[in-house]
């Protein structure tokens, strides 16, 4: 008997809801689990492989638990844990966005790009984010999140790995509070090569 195909044109993904909320020591072993995936994923461009016990260094999620200048949180879709966001910096000139990470099932889906805002809308004022230049679909995801929060008004540079000189530097995107963009500037584009 063949396999059943459907004929049906494939649609856009349907919208994930997705809800973020401030996270609690109460909350650690669920983000421990966020926290392995992320770091799984995130191995794949600075190289990093778990300890001897399988699991990674922890230490930022663990500083974002422990509260001073950090805020941890845990994004929701229904009952369901669907991934993380940790900021440091909060209270200081800049919050960062030390690590973000929406599981595979809710991507592509609006889920990443409603919790990001959400977080930055929660600590008004000047944000930096960092990714890697080779994770693709960061350097998309973030560079959209800048647009939509910040319009035109916000700034990319590359900035060297603290203590791993055998990568490459990191992307930082820069931007303010909504309407402030007085000396900021949108990347520059690689130019398209020349046709024959």
């Amino acid at each position: 008997m063949p396999a059943y195909r459907s004929t049906a044109p494939e649609s856009a993904p349907a919208p994930v809801s997705v809800s973020v909320q401030l996270a609690s020591e109460a909350d650690r072993p669920v983000l421990e689990r966020l926290w392995l995936m992320f770091r799984h994923d995130m191995s794949a461009f600075d190289g990093s492989m778990p300890a001897l016990d399988g699991t990674f260094r922890s230490d930022r999620l663990d500083a974002a638990l422990a509260g001073a200048g950090w805020a941890a949180y845990l994004l929701r879709s229904g009952p369901y844990p669907a991934g993380l966001a940790l900021v440091r910096g909060v209270g200081g000139p800049a919050r960062v966005m030390n690590s973000f990470f929406v599981a595979r099932g809710a991507r592509g889906k609006g889920a990443g790009l409603r919790a990001a805002r959400e977080v930055v809308a929660r600590h008004p004022g000047r944000w930096e984010i960092p990714f890697q230049d080779a994770n693709a679909a960061a350097v998309r995801f973030w560079r959209r999140v800048a647009a939509e929060v910040a319009g035109g008004a916000w700034e990319e540079e590359r900035r060297p790995v603290p203590g791993r000189p055998d990568l490459p530097p990191d992307v930082w995107i820069s931007f303010g509070e909504a309407g402030t963009g007085a000396g900021v500037r949108r990347p520059a584009r690689p130019a398209s090569p020349a046709s024959p």
